[in-house]
C-alpha cells in the first residue's frame, strides 16, 4: 500500500475508486477538490493506479475488496464489462452493506450490474459524464459544464444530483430502462461525429489534399455549424442544397459518388433523407419537394 494524504477536517462521506482509468482520476480530482476525502483507490496493477493517484490522492490498492472497506461512497469507474463482476466481488466478500452508496459511471449499463451491492443493503446509483475523454488531462478540463446522465435509487437521488453539481456538472435524471437509447444518442454526438469528419478527411485526401491541409479546410465550417447549433438548434441550422431543394447539385453528388468513391454512396443517401425531414421541418422545403428528394435518394422506392 501506499499512503497519500486527504483533505483534512471534510464531513463527507469517505470515497473508494476503483478503477482509476480516465473518468475515475478526473471525478477523483474533482471530488478531492470539492472535499470529499479519497480514502482509497484501487486498479487492477500498481503501474495503472499510481499514475492516477497523484491526481486523486488516497490510499492505493491492488485489491478492489480491500479498497472498497475503507469507502462509504463507492465508485466503480471500471469499463463496462467488469462492472457487475467487481460489485460482486466486493459484495461477496463483504465490502458493501447499508449505509454505502454503489455507483457506476458507464452510460450504457443501468442499475442491474449493481443488484448484488443493492441485495447487501446499500444504495445504488449511475451518474454518466456526457463528454467525450481523450486522455485524463482532457478528461479534466472536459467535466465542469459536461451534462451527466442520473439513474438512482429513490432514497440517493438527492444525493446524486447533489455530487454532479460538486463535480461542477448538470444533472439530469435518465430512466433506467432509457439507459440504452440515451447512450446510443451520445455516442452519435461524439463518436459518430468524428468518423463522420474522418470520412470527409478521406474525400479531400482523394481529391489531393494533405490531412493537416483537410483538416484547415473543413474545420471552420465545422466549428460555425456547431455554433449555429447551439445558438440556433438543429432545425434552424440545416444550410446546404437540401434545405435549400437543390436537386441538380444533390445528383451531381451521387454522380461523383458513385463514380469515384462508391462506398460512401449510400450513407450519403441515408443521411440526405433524414435531412430532408429536418427542412421539411424548418419550413424550406414543401412536402412535394421533399418527395422529390427522397425519391432521388432511394432511386426511385420511396412512397
Amino acid at each position: 500500500m501506499i499512503d497519500r494524504s486527504t483533505k483534512e477536517g471534510s464531513v463527507k462521506d469517505a470515497v473508494a475508486i476503483l478503477g482509476l482509468g480516465k473518468v475515475g482520476t478526473a471525478v477523483g480530482f474533482f471530488l478531492r477538490g470539492a472535499a470529499y476525502p479519497i480514502a482509497a483507490v484501487a486498479a487492477r496493477s500498481i503501474e495503472s493506479v499510481s499514475r492516477g493517484v497523484e491526481f486523486t490522492g488516497g490510499t492505493v490498492f491492488v485489491d478492489y475488496t480491500e479498497a472498497a472497506r475503507r469507502g462509504r461512497i463507492i465508485l466503480i469507474t471500471t469499463v463496462d464489462d467488469a462492472i457487475a463482476p467487481v460489485c460482486e466481488k466486493i459484495a461477496r466478500e463483504g465490502a458493501v452493506g447499508p449505509g454505502k452508496k454503489v455507483v457506476h459511471m458507464s452510460g450504457a449499463c443501468g442499475l442491474d450490474v449493481l443488484q448484488s451491492a443493492k441485495k447487501a443493503g446499500a444504495s445504488v446509483a449511475c451518474i454518466h459524464p456526457i463528454q467525450s475523454f481523450a486522455d485524463v488531462k482532457n478528461a479534466i478540463e472536459n467535466i465542469p459544464g459536461s451534462s451527466f446522465g442520473v439513474t438512482a435509487d429513490g432514497d440517493i437521488e438527492a444525493w446524486a444530483l447533489r455530487i454532479v453539481q460538486d463535480l461542477g456538472g448538470r444533472a439530469f435524471i435518465i430512466a433506467d430502462a432509457d439507459k440504452p437509447l440515451y447512450h446510443a444518442a451520445a455516442c452519435m454526438a461524439s463518436n459518430y461525429l468524428v468518423t463522420l469528419m474522418h470520412l470527409v478527411e478521406g474525400i479531400y485526401l482523394r481529391i489531393g489534399l494533405s490531412s493537416d491541409d483537410a483538416l484547415r479546410v473543413f474545420w471552420p465550417l465545422v466549428r460555425g455549424t456547431i455554433r449555429n447549433i447551439e445558438t440556433k438548434g438543429t432545425i434552424q441550422s440545416l444550410t446546404g442544397p437540401i434545405s435549400r431543394g437543390d436537386v441538380g447539385t444533390l445528383k451531381k453528388h451521387l454522380a461523383a459518388f458513385n463514380e469515384k468513391i462508391p462506398e460512401l454512396e449510400s450513407l450519403y443517401r441515408t443521411l440526405g433523407l433524414q435531412a430532408a425531414d429536418v427542412g421539411l421541418k424548418k419550413g424550406t422545403l414543401s412536402p412535394e419537394r421533399v418527395q422529390e428528394i427522397k425519391t432521388l435518394l432511394t432511386e426511385g422506392r420511396s412512397k
